[in-house]
């Protein structure tokens, strides 16, 4: 099947993106607007740039209903900080409530039961039931149409990280602890630590 992009409804363009991007890690974003009111939201269009300077990127849609920037995206022009909380499966329901679509006006820390911890360089909770915390800056935002379809790249300079020190071994993160999560197409999630085999670079 040959499928030219320009030709599709802009949600049937979006089930080809997910259906073939696979896995993808799952970036549970923190914010706070002007008025200190905290926020929480996940994101599957999220990946690392580099190392030096550490920056990594996320990706949130416009709202499919009639274009409007999510809170997050509106909260990070704001303030210019952020936190990336890495999802394991102990706060997968959590998360995933997270994902409704709330007013402003409502705390997703309050409305869902998770706990708040402060930042250490940012002024955002990170979310304490996350093992793995990326306190950020905005480096850049690029937008790329207000429609609905439509997104921004969000490129966050990581100033801190936070990790529960039983992750660690040697220097890197023991994945079999950390349990993460991923997003398939639809309503399916990865398990944690789905069926692996090693191969080693060229």
């Amino acid at each position: 099947m040959e499928i030219t992009p320009e030709a599709l409804e802009w949600r049937e363009a979006y089930k080809l993106l997910i259906g073939s991007i696979l896995p993808r890690p799952i970036a549970f974003v923190s914010t706070v607007d002007v008025d200190g009111i905290a926020n929480a939201a996940p994101f599957s269009f999220f990946t690392a740039i580099c190392a030096d300077p550490m920056l990594i990127c996320f990706s949130p849609m416009r709202r499919g209903k009639d274009g409007a920037k999510k809170d997050t995206l509106v909260n990070i022009e704001n303030t210019g900080q952020f936190v990336i909380n890495i999802v394991s499966e102990r706060m997968a329901e959590q998360m995933n409530d997270c994902a409704i679509e709330f007013t402003p006006e409502i705390d997703e820390f309050e409305e869902t039961g998770l706990t708040k911890e402060p930042g250490h360089k940012v002024k955002v909770p990170r979310i304490a039931e996350s093992l793995v915390h990326l306190e950020c800056e905005l480096h850049q935002v690029l937008h790329f149409g207000d429609k609905p379809g439509s997104g921004s790249l969000v490129i966050g300079k990581v100033v801190h990280v936070h990790i529960k020190d039983e992750l660690m071994d040697k220097g890197r993160i023991d994945t079999g602890l950390l349990k993460p999560i991923g997003r398939m197409a639809g309503n399916i999630f990865t398990d944690p630590l789905a069926k692996t085999f090693e191969m080693k670079r060229r």
